[in-house]
């Protein structure tokens, strides 16, 4: 795909005020507030926000979607349907600081892919190794393990973000030849699961900032990028969407 695909991940940052006043800058800003860029706040803000981002090109995005697919007794939750009702057109699954704090697994991560099928949302499926299995040598079976959850997945929508867990909110990014090697080989698989080339896109995530998104865009296999910290910041943000 030509267009690269920027998501903004607010994580657990957010005010009422504060988000007013962030997505006005956004919606200012033409490289910004395009076909091809997202935001996902936090699951308490996806109101405001879709109301804000009503008759923009801007998608809305959300963190995380319940694996509960229908309505009932699951309090705190927040289903797909729920998601599609407010706008949202891509859901992260399986980030790592879901993995890490609060245990997801394949298991889950299969029903949270299969919810979003069922509300015709387009998941993100975010894979990557931690720090001690790259250096173990163990990347790509971490990565071939997390992206097995797919095999059962029967939906066309999908895109997945590749995310080093050892370069999430440290600074550190992974070399432009890790980069190109993981991406490579994430098209490969889903290329042998069946997936057609034109339904294949992979994102890079992992302190992706102003000074290093242009070097990252340039990377052969990189189709846009999964940004933290740097998106709750509007001219940074734009930066970044000028490089894409």
């Amino acid at each position: 795909m030509s267009e690269k695909l920027v998501i903004g991940n607010w994580k657990m940052n957010g005010r009422t005020g504060r988000n007013a006043d962030l997505i006005a800058a956004l919606k200012a800003l033409p490289a910004v507030c395009r076909d091809g860029v997202g935001v996902a706040p936090p699951a308490a803000y996806l109101g405001q926000l879709g109301a804000a981002l009503a008759g923009t090109p801007l998608a809305l995005c959300a963190q995380d979607v319940s694996r509960f697919a229908g309505d009932g007794a699951y309090t705190g939750e927040v289903s797909a349907a729920m998601l599609a009702d407010l706008g949202v057109r891509y859901v992260l699954v399986g980030h790592s600081e879901r993995r890490q704090y609060f245990g997801e697994d394949n298991t889950v991560l299969a029903d949270k892919l299969e919810a979003c099928r069922q509300s015709g949302l387009t998941p993100v499926l975010c894979v990557g190794e931690t720090l001690a299995e790259r250096e173990a040598g163990a990347a790509l079976t971490v990565i071939r393990s997390q992206l097995s959850v797919l095999e059962a997945y029967a939906g066309r929508a999908l895109v997945v973000a590749y995310e080093p867990v050892w370069a999430i909110g440290t600074g550190k990014v992974a070399e432009t030849g890790q980069i190109e090697e993981i991406h490579q080989e994430i098209k490969k698989w889903l290329l042998q699961c069946g997936r057609g080339a034109d339904n294949i896109r992979v994102l890079y995530g992992g302190s992706v900032k102003a000074d290093n998104a242009e070097a990252i865009f340039s990377v052969p296999g990189v189709d846009g990028a999964l940004v933290g910290g740097a998106s709750l910041d509007a001219e940074t943000f734009k930066s970044i969407c000028n490089a894409a």
